[in-house]
């Protein structure tokens, strides 16, 4: 007869009931199985592994792509007429939908190494397939105009990131890979069909092999010797230092030259009245208090007010009312009365300013409707407002392309600049010296071509230390930021390494990691020849001292519940 006593052996396993309960509602012992994964099941695990990597990639690139968060809701704003964070929804939802796949993946793999069948709830289904359709859809094709703008995911942080943390992923995924071996290495070593053992060991063995040699497709401009390295680049003020006061006003231009900025940037448009004012927005709306001082007007273009109205209009509360940057508390209440005093700037004002402390200045210019009294004649008015500031010539950056040739008789000095990227031939040609573009429409290559044939390149907007470095490390000329109290705390680019350390930190990380990964496999080998030897009375011999691992569970229920069939002979005997 088989006794029951041997059934007190299985102690309670508070943490395989834990994992096996989470990840498919299996909470009891009798619901779990060492028996194989179905198919269907296995084929969700693929997809939980497909959804997790997907949300790893946009995590990342959401990570990254902080640079732009200000050009993002600026988007949003343009699309919908009313001012918020956009980014913080985002941000929410990515950090908690990854945080979940992440866990459920943790779950699976715990599954995997103690041999349990992978039976995920059908809840856990509905939730991560659901995660893993919104990035499929938007991050490869361009998403309409109402949907999220995720053409700062698409093309503006493909090559960037890479470039800048391309060598730490590396080191990363091969940390991970190596300590996966561990999980492969035991389902080879416990499994019993040659087959199988083959695919696992040939896939896993790709896929290591792959990232020893992904370094040979990194090319990060960090890697480099540090006696190459060009000057600092210099910063421009975009708009001033729009994070720390109000964009486009006297007291923002003000706080950028506190950060010991190169220049300043701003946008232009030109009243009814012929007077260049400083504005980014088409309206009013949400730099201005013009809601309540024009009520009727709020949604007119800015460049049909005159100046006289538009002098009347408050530049700064909005900034303390909606804090876009969130830095609204660390300003003194001196700070906050100078900004709730800020009126719209003048281009002439900001020359002036820019003369006073010999800063150069760059704006770009809105041609105005053509139902404005000055379609015709903007070139002409700005280039005279320009004339009646006195600042130099040399200090003043002229990006419209239109009437280049009157501008540069009627003012010689000024610094021609291109907004649209050109060959520098085709600059040259055009005496044209500067060239302003996005930082992500020109790559490596092509920023040491430039700086080679004399072509100072000014890229915007650079907001974070690892773009600035990243730049630096380019051979960029100067930068325009909204952040220049940020990038002047980057007095060396964050990482540089020469080419030959990289090299030694490549292969020796490439060799430790095969070393591990070897030692792994032999050790799972002889964990499992050691199981083999075991005979079904030292098992219950040692199950009752000590808990067992699950090979000899495995054998215990076999010999438990196999019956007569098994004890029954050695009873008799």
């Amino acid at each position: 007869m088989v006794k029951h006593q041997p059934l007190q052996v299985y102690e309670r396993q508070l943490c395989l009931s834990c994992i096996t309960g989470i990840y498919g509602c299996r909470w009891k012992r009798y619901q779990r199985s060492h028996d194989d994964t179905t198919k269907w099941e296995l084929l969700w695990s693929l997809i939980l592994l497909f959804t997790f990597c997907l949300l790893l990639v946009w995590f990342y690139f959401w990570w990254e792509a902080h640079n732009d968060y200000s050009e993002f809701n600026w988007y949003l704003y343009n699309r919908s007429g009313e001012w918020s964070d956009g980014t913080v929804p985002i941000l929410a939802t990515t950090a908690a939908g990854f945080t979940y796949i992440a866990f459920l993946m943790v779950l699976a793999l715990c599954h995997v190494a103690l041999g349990q069948q992978l039976n995920l709830h059908w809840l856990h289904k509905v939730r991560f397939w659901i995660m893993s359709v919104i990035p499929c859809l938007c991050v490869p094709f361009p998403p309409p105009s109402v949907f999220l703008p995720l053409y700062i995911l698409r093309s503006s942080l493909i090559n960037p990131p890479v470039q800048a943390t391309g060598p730490f992923l590396h080191i990363g995924a091969l940390i991970a890979v190596t300590a996966l071996s561990w999980i492969v290495a035991g389902q080879v070593a416990h499994a019993e069909k040659t087959m199988f053992q083959v695919v696992v060991v040939l896939l896993y063995l790709s896929v290591l092999l792959g990232l020893y040699a992904v370094p040979f497709y990194i090319s990060s401009p960090c890697i480099m010797d540090p006696n190459s390295l060009k000057p600092r680049p210099e910063v421009f003020g975009h708009q001033g230092a729009p994070m720390l006061a109000p964009e486009n006003t006297l007291w923002s231009f003000q706080r950028a030259l506190q950060m010991n900025v190169t220049g300043l940037e701003a946008d232009v448009a030109i009243s009814t009245d012929s007077v260049p004012f400083l504005m980014r927005d088409l309206t009013l709306r949400r730099t201005t208090d013009v809601e309540k001082v024009f009520p009727d007007r709020q949604m007119e273009d800015a460049s049909y007010f005159n100046w006289t109205d538009l002098q009347q209009l408050n530049a700064g509360l909005w900034f303390l009312q909606d804090d876009p940057f969130w830095t609204v508390h660390n300003l003194s209440p001196h700070e906050k009365d100078l900004i709730a005093n800020q009126s719209v700037c003048s281009l002439e004002q900001l020359l002036k300013l820019a003369s006073y402390h010999n800063s150069t200045v760059v704006f770009r210019l809105r041609r105005p409707p053509p139902e404005h009294p000055c379609y015709h004649s903007w070139i002409n008015d700005t280039l005279q407002a320009v004339q009646q500031s006195g600042v130099s010539p040399d200090l003043v950056m002229w990006t419209p392309d239109e009437h280049r040739a009157q501008v540069e008789e009627l003012a010689p000095g000024l610094i021609q600049t291109s907004v649209e990227k050109q060959t520098p031939e085709s600059l040259q040609y055009r005496s044209i010296s500067r060239l302003l573009l996005r930082y992500n429409q020109v790559s490596i290559q092509e920023i040491r071509y430039f700086s080679q044939t004399h072509i100072n390149l000014t890229l915007y907007t650079v907001n974070e230390p690892w773009l600035y470095s990243v730049l630096w490390c380019s051979g960029v000329s100067s930068v325009s930021s909204e952040a220049p109290h940020i990038l002047r705390k980057v007095p060396y680019p964050l990482w540089l390494m020469r080419p030959n350390e990289y090299c030694l930190m490549w292969v020796s990380a490439d060799l430790i990691s095969f070393a591990v990964v070897i030692g792994i496999f032999v050790l799972q080998k002889y964990r499992t020849s050691g199981m083999h030897s075991y005979n079904p009375e030292q098992i219950m011999l040692s199950a009752a001292v000590r808990r067992s691992s699950r090979d000899i569970n495995v054998m215990k229920e076999k010999l438990i519940f196999s019956g007569k069939k098994e004890v029954a002979p050695e009873q008799r005997n």
